[in-house]
């Protein structure tokens, strides 16, 4: 290994950051490829173990249910044995399962083994973002978070070709699943390779690691000031559960699970988790398989990921994420609309894609942005574990709920229009929301903004350079 002295006179290596986050960023691409594998295996599941809607529900959500263990079995499992060990946790959970679902007799057995794919999931939505966020400069920490969401997209891409290739009756869906297992392996190996936080080597006392990592980021006089910095933040929280029940601290908690809920029931991850069939009982079929109509879709949020990155740079990130949300509620109202009025199949892409574009642009990445973001250092891995926990509850709920719902509605009104009425809704809940609530983080260290909610507990909005942290527009 090269020795510490060799780094001294280095400046900041944005290509080595690029590269350590985009294999961090596992729990984005396991997100993304298992949710778009029971996307395209749902019709053949439904097919195969004869699922009613709330079976169908079953076999999504179980997964989400799942994801709700992994954080709350693991509120100190980041903090005990690093942020890098858990994501090969948590890529070791997500193969062994990958297994288990393609060997799966009834959909009893489908469904413990997709539990068991959410507990992988869960510990590496965990780790990842906070490993990003603790790694990343402050100028580039949005578009470093984002990078989860980049991978997540990747995941859902190499999913869809992957489900289009062993789309055929009978034991296709199995080898659906079995396909998870081959990125999981390239990407344990990856994570072997990367450093640890920082951030996590300083709580743990390692200083010498840890300015060893920051000077190959950061250059060596600005590595020195991050040290110190993360010291004196962890003399100011020794404390971390008690911490995060003071009053600033408290509002911090509440407003990222807030946050977090309306990311996952605004509908529009609902629209792609059921894109296929949505599509299909639209009218819409390119080719022979179903799982082709949504393609388009996907390659759109491909395009608009990659949109982001430029975004997050040179806009702030509540008034990105407020012109995301008013268009996801825009998107579903033409949804309904597209659905009460019966406009031609082909229109269906319209509504889906606005939403989807709108979503992927602002509300999906900055989520995890600003929740990264928002906790103090040493209190970070207990607070997203937190949240991911009503994230995924939140999750688990809308996936079992949307297929009962849609189908209620159809049967009793014809269409589905309802549905997506009631996202609206609670697209403008969320509106109101990041509007009153939603402070500004953009180019603020994570110390500064640990000692912004000190100060806000105190009633001082300001942070220790006497700077305002919120901003209104």
């Amino acid at each position: 290994m090269t020795s510490f002295s060799n780094y001294k006179k280095q400046v900041p290596k944005k290509f080595y950051i690029f590269r350590i986050v985009l294999v961090a960023s596992v729990g984005g691409f396991l997100f993304g490829y298992d949710g778009s594998v029971i996307t395209g295996a749902l019709p053949f599941l439904t097919e195969y173990f004869h699922l009613s809607a709330t079976g169908q529900g079953v076999a999504v959500s179980s997964a989400a249910l799942g994801a709700i263990v992994g954080p709350l079995g693991s509120l100190k499992f980041a903090e005990r044995i690093g942020r890098r060990k858990t994501m090969i946790v948590a890529v070791i959970c997500f193969s062994v399962s990958a297994i288990g679902n393609a060997l799966s007799i009834t959909i009893w057995d489908f469904a413990f083994w997709r539990f068991v794919t959410g507990i992988g999931v869960g510990l590496a939505m965990i780790s990842s973002p906070i490993y990003i966020a603790e790694l990343s400069p402050p100028k580039i920490r949005g578009q470093m978070v984002n990078m989860n969401q980049l991978s997540n997209v990747l995941g859902i891409l190499l999913a869809v070709i992957a489900s289009y290739f062993f789309s055929f009756s009978g034991w296709g869906w199995r080898w659906m699943f079995g396909s998870e297992v081959i990125p999981s392996v390239l990407l344990a190996v990856g994570l072997i390779f990367i450093p640890e936080s920082p951030i996590w080597l300083s709580v743990h006392g390692r200083f010498k690691e840890a300015l060893y990592i920051l000077t190959k980021i950061n250059g060596v006089s600005q590595a020195q000031n991050e040290l110190h910095a993360i010291k004196t933040e962890i003399v100011k929280e020794r404390d971390t559960s008690a911490e995060l029940l003071q009053p600033g601290f408290k509002r911090a908690l509440i407003v990222a699970i807030i946050l977090m809920i309306f990311s996952q029931i605004n509908g529009v991850n609902m629209m792609l988790t059921y894109a296929p069939t949505i599509l299909a009982d639209a009218g819409i079929k390119m080719g022979t398989n179903a799982i082709l109509s949504s393609i388009p879709i996907f390659l759109f949020i491909f395009v608009c990921t990659i949109i982001a990155f430029y975004l997050i740079k040179h806009f702030s990130r509540r008034g990105l994420l407020i012109t995301s949300v008013l268009f996801m509620a825009v998107g579903h109202v033409i949804m309904a609309i597209n659905l009460q009025e019966h406009w031609p199949p082909l229109y269906t892409l319209i509504p889906m894609s606005i939403g989807a574009g709108a979503f992927t642009l602002g509300l999906a990445p900055l989520s995890w942005v600003i929740v990264s973001e928002i906790f103090p250092n040493s209190a970070r891995g207990k607070g997203l574990a937190i949240v991911c926990f009503f994230l995924y509850l939140s999750s688990f709920i809308t996936s079992l709920a949307f297929p009962i719902l849609t189908h209620w509605f159809n049967s009793r009104f014809n269409n589905t229009s309802g549905v997506y009425w009631i996202f609206f809704c609670i697209c403008i809940g969320c509106l109101i929301f990041s509007y009153k609530m939603i402070p500004e983080t953009k180019g603020f260290t994570l110390d500064q903004i640990g000692e912004f909610w000190r100060a806000h507990s105190s009633g001082i909005r300001k942070n220790r350079e006497g700077i305002p942290l919120v901003k209104r527009f």
